[in-house]
């Protein structure tokens, strides 16, 4: 066997360990949290985080999740931040991705400069300006305040939009130009019907993030009946301890929608992420 032969043997193994590894890592988590969800408080007192509970048919931890940490109101608050944030920055993302893309005019290239820097920029170093400008607008323990902030300028999607804007002719804007057809028509009837692949992707990225925000919807909404599901779990934490049986329970049913979702749109969301990537 030759030397060639067998580094390539050795780089094939330390590439399926190492992959292996990283199930490991992302599984266990995972794991554990579904035990303890199952376990009594004697059980989890008594037991390690890896022994398996008494019975896998013990709810009583989901239904005082769901009672104690309001969740139904979080849900309920959550999807109503879903509907109207993600509705109004895929709007804006593609319009702006639109603009950009097709028309031509002075400072579209420090434009785009800017977003690319605004991306870079850690979020938590703007809060205290952000959280003043809230203050002094009334905005903290309204819902639509929450809103607002949320809604801001993704830049992600921006980019998702402009890599598939790359690959829609622009013959199809002059043909409807010369129908007769208007900037605003052409791009609501004819291009916002073809990016179906980008808002997928787009709702998917912007949905996931919004409905795990934890920092903000903490911050602005200290109100118990505006709490957000990524909040109403902090009910069972305290100074004397942490419930993790309840818990990992809320957790678990917080990650049955947005897993549903994913397992749905799966084929959008790759086909999505593969047409922007490609040009031409």
């Amino acid at each position: 066997m030759n030397t060639k032969k067998l580094t390539s043997i050795f780089f094939s193994i330390v590439k399926y360990l190492s992959l292996i590894a990283a199930a490991v890592v992302a599984i266990a988590p995972v794991c554990v949290c579904v035990l303890t969800a199952f376990k009594t408080n004697e059980e989890y007192a008594s037991t390690s985080v890896l022994d398996l509970p008494k019975s896998f048919l013990n709810f009583e931890n989901f239904v005082i999740a769901i009672k104690q940490a309001n969740m139904l109101r979080g849900f309920v608050n959550t999807t109503l931040v879903l509907l109207v944030v993600l509705t109004v920055s895929v709007l804006i993302s593609s319009m702006m991705a639109y603009v950009l893309n097709r028309f031509r005019f002075p400072g579209r290239g420090i434009i785009e400069n800017l977003f690319l820097f605004a991306s870079l920029l850690p979020g938590i170093a703007m809060q205290v300006t952000i959280y003043e400008i809230m203050n002094r607008l009334h905005l903290i323990n309204h819902l639509y305040g929450y809103m607002i902030v949320l809604m801001g300028t993704d830049i992600i999607s921006i980019y998702i939009f402009l890599q598939f804007f790359e690959n829609l002719p622009v013959s199809l804007d002059e043909s409807a130009i010369m129908d007769g057809c208007t900037y605003f028509g052409v791009f609501f009837k004819i291009l916002f019907p073809l990016l179906k692949p980008a808002i997928v992707t787009s709702l998917v990225l912007k949905g996931v993030s919004v409905y795990n925000e934890y920092y903000a919807s903490s911050l602005y909404l200290q109100k118990s009946e505006l709490k957000t599901i990524s909040t109403a779990l902090y009910t069972f934490t305290g100074p004397y301890g942490n419930q993790y049986n309840y818990i990992c329970a809320g957790v678990l049913i917080t990650i049955i929608p947005i897993l549903l979702f994913f397992l749905i749109f799966q084929k959008q969301v790759y086909s999505g992420m593969a047409a922007g990537a490609v040009k031409g």
